[in-house]
């Protein structure tokens, strides 16, 4: 099973950026779709983008679309997730993923599609 670890997390003001990483110490995140997730106090385990192994097409959810970006670097064996503009709302823990086959447009979203799993970054915005 690949391991997950997630880092990057933190206490900022609206408006300010955080860079979440993901990477594994065991399997090269490079053959696989790698999906972003995070679950707020209360609520579901939201996807917030996915990049697929296959052409590294990027996804991402309408809430989060042109202030979150998702980077594959191969040579750092790392995903990462630029967070620019944070909101109050963006308070929550961050995962990473692997997809079971790759991100797909009509299914990247369901955490149910992802297998292995990090133990979660915690992003906290606050004034």
């Amino acid at each position: 099973q690949v391991q997950l670890v997630e880092s990057g997390g933190g206490l900022v003001q609206p408006g300010g950026s955080l860079r979440l990483s993901c990477t594994s110490s065991t399997f090269s995140l490079e053959y696989y779709g790698i999906g972003w997730f995070r679950q707020a106090p209360g609520k579901e385990r939201e996807g917030v983008s996915c990049i697929a192994n296959h052409q590294n097409t990027a996804y991402y959810a309408d809430s989060v679309k042109d202030r979150f970006t998702i980077v594959r670097d191969n040579a750092q064996n790392t995903v990462d997730l630029q967070i620019d503009h944070l909101e109050f709302e963006d308070t929550a823990i961050y995962y990473c993923a692997t997809a079971w086959a790759d991100c797909f447009a009509d299914s990247w979203t369901s955490p149910t599609n992802f297998g292995s799993w990090g133990q979660g970054t915690r992003v906290t915005v606050s004034s």
